[in-house]
């Protein structure tokens, strides 16, 4: 776990769980988001003001792999393990892992591109905050 490049420690609030009192799968992707958000907050760059300056970071796909369940009140860590870039992509490679036994419950492979005024387009000003871990 100390390799990955970005961790966020969360908590499984109750709401988040269905009938059987484990984590709504949907849920994962939304932790998935927050950490990917934060680190780019981490890297200087807002989700937020990069949109109002015409640039969205755009999610095209996500595979999630469910392994273990989180429950409610469970307290976690999202993380990004590695990123690669593959022409105008960039992949997030992501984990999520229980803070209590450091079992692993989930794992992902985020596809982003940047779209700048409604075109995708190459990702330079990603290029250049990501190029440390490329």
């Amino acid at each position: 776990m100390n390799s990955s490049i970005f961790q966020l420690e969360m908590k499984v609030r109750d709401y988040e769980c269905d009938a059987q009192g484990i984590v709504n799968n949907a849920n994962y992707q939304h932790y998935y988001e927050v950490a990917r958000h934060e680190f780019l907050e981490k890297e200087g760059l807002n989700f937020y003001e990069l949109h109002t300056q015409g640039t969205d970071l755009v999610l095209i796909s996500i595979f999630v792999k469910y392994i273990t369940s989180l429950q409610g009140g469970n307290q976690f860590i999202c993380t990004i393990e590695s990123l690669e870039k593959q022409g105008i992509r960039y992949f997030f490679n992501q984990k999520i892992i229980r803070k209590s036994d450091l079992k692993l419950c989930s794992e992902a492979r985020a596809e982003v591109v940047s779209v700048v005024k409604g075109k995708v387009s190459i990702p330079k000003i990603l290029d250049d905050s990501f190029s440390k871990y490329l």
